[in-house]
């Protein structure tokens, strides 16, 4: 049993972790139970969003209970409350927002993966001190919370969502609400090599990483290839040298690297693998919200497009962000409400779920929130009756026959 030879080491003994569940090897939960048994080793997952990297509109509440009322991401907050002030709101915000309990419900769901997004602000020597303003003391309960998450049998994808100068403008999901995307040049790409390389040792050497089997590079850079194209040419391989070096100098065997994820070609930031000499372990993300894609506005048309959604440009491929949003203008509409149109809302998470297997597996955004709205919250999804906790179940449905 992995998880049981791995909790005979020492926190910072080696421990080697890293894989895709079921392709490269089993683990189970601390109990014996694999969670992964069920899915026939398909991801089924959650994020947890706004846990270290907040974004307001999720739990606007909390946010102004932390004292960051009127800001628009944690930059802002700390910027505006100062560090001491920060830190304290934030370790509180980090201690409860997703605890202990929440990972036992997402197992009692039958799921068996978490996406933990972070930023690079977590490994702390990055941050200039001079210029930059982000909560510190985060990444003790990344390591507790990863920790119960091993202990739960979870399979763990560790994302960088806010990379160094933030890889979109005017998005509070960066960490900074930054005027423009200043990510895309080399000295802030060494600043993401280097949180890569130190992610990298912690997840094998760290007991608590144990089930950390994926590190995403860069969470949904901007969508435009000429752009960023030094990404593709400069960043992802000098990503995947430097992690593997850390691996080769750790003695890590070939079989337990990390799988290294980015955003496939899909997603409109270019061929990931343009400039990759080596791709092996490699694993690609798609983020899918019909809430703002090109698709006519009726129930039976998102039924349909999800359905027959084949994302499978490369392999393996996760749906790493996917909802049961629909477009703003409409949300409210009688046709939409979440009171009076549950059915359509099975359907179309049956639909995603169906299409979404065909390749790798999917996780849902986001585990939790204070909207009101079960669109946006498995975990109120759930509590509506929208999703079920047999969610082998929405098979039977035959939406997508």
């Amino acid at each position: 049993m992995i998880l049981k030879q791995a909790a005979t080491l020492s926190a910072f003994a080696s421990v080697a972790t890293a894989w895709l569940p079921e392709v490269n090897k089993q683990i189970t939960s601390n109990n014996g139970t694999n969670l992964f048994t069920n899915s026939n080793g398909k991801i089924r997952g959650v994020n947890l969003g706004s846990q270290f990297i907040f974004e307001p509109w999720i739990a606007e509440s909390v946010w102004k209970d932390m004292g960051c009322d009127g800001q628009k991401s944690e930059y802002d907050c700390v910027a505006n409350i100062g560090q001491d002030a920060a830190n304290s709101a934030f370790q509180k915000h980090w201690d409860t927002w997703i605890t202990q309990d929440d990972i036992a419900e997402m197992q009692s769901y039958g799921l068996n993966t978490i996406r933990v997004p972070v930023g690079y602000w977590l490994k702390e020597d990055l941050v200039y001190s001079d210029s930059e303003y982000f909560p510190q003391g985060g990444f003790e309960y990344v390591e507790r919370l990863c920790g119960w998450a091993s202990d739960a049998g979870l399979y763990i994808i560790m994302d960088l969502h806010g990379a160094p100068g933030a890889q979109t403008a005017k998005n509070a999901f960066t960490g900074q609400y930054a005027d423009s995307a200043g990510f895309f040049q080399d000295y802030q790409y060494e600043r993401a090599l280097k949180f890569l390389e130190w992610m990298t040792t912690n997840v094998h050497q760290n007991d608590a990483f144990r089930n950390v089997g994926m590190l995403e590079i860069v969470n949904e850079p901007l969508q435009d290839a000429d752009q960023v194209s030094s990404m593709r040419t400069s960043y992802y391989p000098q990503a995947f040298d430097r992690i593997r070096a850390a691996e080769e100098q750790l003695n890590i065997d070939r079989n337990d690297y990390l799988h290294i994820q980015m955003m496939d070609e899909k997603w409109g930031s270019g061929d990931p693998n343009e400039a990759l000499k080596d791709t092996y372990y490699t694993a690609y993300d798609d983020h899918r919200y019909l809430k703002w894609a090109n698709v006519d506005v009726s129930q039976d048309s998102f039924i349909s497009t999800s359905c027959s959604d084949e994302l499978d440009s490369s392999t393996p491929t996760i749906v790493g962000e996917w909802s049961l949003s629909v477009p703003d203008d409409v949300e409210n509409d009688s046709d939409w409400s979440t009171d009076s149109n549950q059915d359509f809302y099975k359907r179309w998470f049956a639909a995603q779920l169906t299409a979404y297997e065909k390749q790798q597996g999917w996780v849902f955004w986001t585990w939790k929130a204070q909207l009101g709205d079960y669109r946006w919250s498995y975990q109120d999804a759930v509590d509506a009756g929208v999703i079920p906790t047999d969610l082998n179940s929405v098979f039977h449905m035959g939406v997508c026959n």
